[in-house]
């Protein structure tokens, strides 16, 4: 497993136990849901708890013990991003994807040419900030028009204006970039388990994962650098992104691990898994 361990004060893990996680983002706590946590507490998480997500039959929603700003800034190794408490849980930020950050901003840096991105499901732009701030030229994209609206925001406050933001279904725009034949040195993607695009398209990833992959392979460019899969559905082992990779790309560089973020309580909390080819 990589841990996600460089936050510092900014971002903890306070306490788990029983479905929830206490956390602290610089300084405001929140209590949210995690499947993962099938573990008794150690002690009562709701006691003196800025936020709570409770979740009802049909959806859920914060309840607010304590007046806190709508929206804040988290800092992370000199990047910023803004917090806030969405629908389903949300905050705008996975802060376990630190590891892949550090990972891709060290391969971009290492490079003595210009490394073009593509951010499939890019959700709010966190991989985005980071790659553009290693020097590559990043596009990003997702069906979310909020998300991508979000993902501008993050951007401008870490002063980077040279990303291309599209909103639109992930398949499609790969599809027309094939037939523009525009290329990328890299690729990420952080697919969710289901999904829909701005047209209604179904995505499943246990259905679609391995043929999006392959659809992939047609927009990396002759010299590509890396391509990185992050996943978090239950239960898909980091074997089964490998195998994936593996059988598109070859075996050589594959690499794939569980990712998580340590705990105040000295417990490491599970948090998905990532796979990544690297080319040589």
């Amino acid at each position: 497993m990589r841990v996600a361990d460089s936050w510092k004060e900014e971002y903890r893990v306070l306490a788990t136990g029983d479905g929830e996680k206490l956390e602290s983002w610089s300084g405001i706590t929140l209590l949210r849901p995690d499947p993962q946590v099938i573990w008794h507490r150690k002690r009562d998480l709701t006691k003196n708890v800025d936020a709570i997500y409770e979740r009802k039959e049909g959806g859920g929603f914060w309840h607010f013990n304590k007046q806190i700003p709508e929206q804040w800034v988290i800092t992370w190794k000199g990047l910023k991003f803004i917090v806030k408490p969405m629908g389903f849980k949300h905050t705008g930020i996975f802060p376990e994807q630190a590891v892949n950050w550090e990972m891709m901003m060290s391969l971009i840096q290492a490079q003595k040419r210009e490394i073009k991105v593509l951010n499939l499901f890019a959700y709010t732009g966190g991989a985005s900030v980071a790659c553009s701030k290693a020097g590559a030229i990043v596009t990003h994209v997702d069906a979310s028009k909020g998300m991508v609206e979000r993902a501008k925001e993050n951007a401008k406050l870490n002063g980077i204006s040279n990303i291309r933001f599209i909103v639109d279904d992930c398949e499609k725009f790969i599809e027309r970039e094939i037939r523009r034949g525009n290329r990328y040195d890299a690729i990420i993607m952080d697919p969710p388990s289901y999904g829909r695009g701005p047209n209604g398209e179904m995505w499943k990833l246990e259905n679609n994962l391995a043929d999006f992959v392959e659809l992939s392979k047609k927009v990396l460019s002759n010299k590509p650098l890396f391509v990185l899969i992050n996943s978090y559905t239950t239960g898909l082992q980091p074997t089964v992104i490998a195998n994936i990779l593996k059988c598109v790309f070859g075996a050589n560089g594959v690499e794939a691990d569980e990712i998580g973020l340590p705990t105040d309580e000295g417990l490491i909390l599970p948090c998905g898994a990532s796979g990544i080819k690297i080319w040589k």
